[in-house]
């Protein structure tokens, strides 16, 4: 043994010494990865958790079983998944907080993320060079910024979306909202919607964020509802007399519903209305399945409904790496953003070569000119090149205008019979800017 000491070459020295300052440094290297470069990809979702107005915690929930998974499996091309996680809080300083924490991390991207405040997050991102990929879609800047990259049209395709599915049934539209920034779009989205199909604006009534007491907005609407049908009942030439309610209140939607309920002394019961995100299958559930007050509600969607089998992948994804974790559910919105929005990074790091060292601005200049990205069926193919814009006023960036059409029926969110998929652009580019 002391003769091999003595006559172990140079090269063999340093590799070993290499080696051993590779293992204490924690280089990275995947078990059984002999082609990656080693680089750890660190990224960031951020979302809402324990406010008293929208929470989101399946999103950053999804995130990191996302990252479980991935990692099990050997990574993005070879590169171990960072997933840093962080509370926004449902505040301009807490999303800014969250964006300022992605830059000291290094994070190359933001990923599946939730946040109404736009302005706050998206100009630090921007400073550093750092993509957008996914969020949620409730926020104008998301639509408008360079470094904004989403896969969903976001609120205003829903609304817009929403337009057209009460526009085919109902005479007279009241539209509840919040009583902000990003609420003071959704009317003039609404609208649009409405429009299309020859119908009159709808009323626009407010609420409060974070307001637990919507009695006074649910008797606003019924109100609105019980003149709209006297009037339609004595114009036998009309083919639609039905009155319509809808509700975009995040978690307070379902507050408003229970005190329309309420209100509703008469049992008139006019077709109520939501958006997914406001109203999930979760909510149906807990309300009472067959039973709820949401039966019969009509939702618009993103994506497909989440009984279809091309969410199969995400949902063995979550009962093999979620961990039992109640707040990532399958059949949320803000889970099945976020699952899409890593499949766009997924997709994206697959054109870097294995020993290629991965920045924030190479994903953003791939980003720019990458051809079409699949994400497996779920939305349409996905590109953000100049050409792919749209001529939206104030949502230039929204680059999928799908929509499906869904109706609560037998406890189950299900597509509606008659309905089907539809782009929202055109409608949308004809609609006055709202943002």
């Amino acid at each position: 043994m002391t003769g091999w000491r003595h006559t172990a070459s140079p090269s063999r020295t340093f590799l070993a010494t290499a080696i051993g300052a590779c293992l204490v440094a924690g280089c990275g290297v995947l078990p059984g990865d002999s082609e990656g470069s080693g680089q750890t990809l660190t990224v960031m979702t951020f979302a809402p958790e324990d406010t008293k107005a929208t929470n989101m915690p399946g999103m950053t929930g999804m995130a990191k079983a996302y990252e479980r998974w991935v990692n099990s499996k050997g990574g993005l091309g070879g590169r171990k998944l960072r997933v840093l996680t962080c509370n926004e809080n449902n505040t301009p300083s807490g999303a800014a907080d969250c964006a300022r924490k992605a830059i000291d991390e290094k994070a190359v991207a933001v990923v599946g993320s939730y946040s109404q405040h736009g302005r706050a997050f998206m100009a630090p991102l921007e400073a550093e060079g750092i993509p957008f990929i996914g969020g949620y879609g409730v926020s104008s800047e998301e639509f408008q910024s360079v470094l904004s990259y989403p896969v969903n049209g976001g609120q205003p395709v829903l609304l817009a979306g929403a337009g057209h599915q009460l526009g085919r049934a109902c005479d007279q539209v009241a539209l509840v909202r919040p009583d902000t920034l990003a609420g003071d779009s959704m009317p003039i989205l609404l609208n649009a919607g409405l429009k299309a199909n020859k119908m009159a604006e709808a009323s626009d009534i407010l609420a409060a964020e974070d307001s637990a007491d919507l009695s006074a907005q649910a008797r606003e609407a019924l109100a609105g509802t019980t003149a709209s049908a006297a009037a339609g009942s004595k114009d036998k030439e009309k083919d639609k007399a039905k009155s319509c309610v809808t509700a975009v209140l995040g978690e307070r939607t379902e507050t408003f519903f229970d005190a329309f309920r309420r209100a509703d002394s008469q049992n008139k019961k006019p077709q109520i209305s939501s958006v997914l995100g406001s109203v999930s299958q979760s909510l149906v559930d807990r309300t009472g399945g067959r039973e709820s007050p949401f039966e019969g509600a009509f939702l618009t969607s993103w994506y497909p409904v989440a009984g279809d089998p091309l969410w199969e992948p995400m949902r063995k994804v979550i009962a093999d790496h979620a961990f039992g974790d109640d707040g990532v559910d399958p059949a949320d919105s803000g889970t099945q953003t976020t699952w899409i929005a890593y499949t766009v990074l997924n997709e994206v790091v697959k054109g870097f070569k294995p020993d290629e060292t991965i920045t924030a601005r190479k994903v953003t200049r791939s980003l720019n000119r990458a051809d079409a990205v699949s994400t497996g069926g779920l939305t349409p193919d996905l590109s953000w090149r100049y050409q792919d814009m749209r001529a939206v006023a104030g949502f230039p960036r929204i680059v999928n205008g799908r929509v499906t059409f869904q109706v609560v029926q037998a406890g189950r969110l299900v597509a509606q019979e008659g309905e089907q998929t539809m782009d929202m652009t055109a409608t949308l580019e004809q609609a006055p800017r709202a943002a």
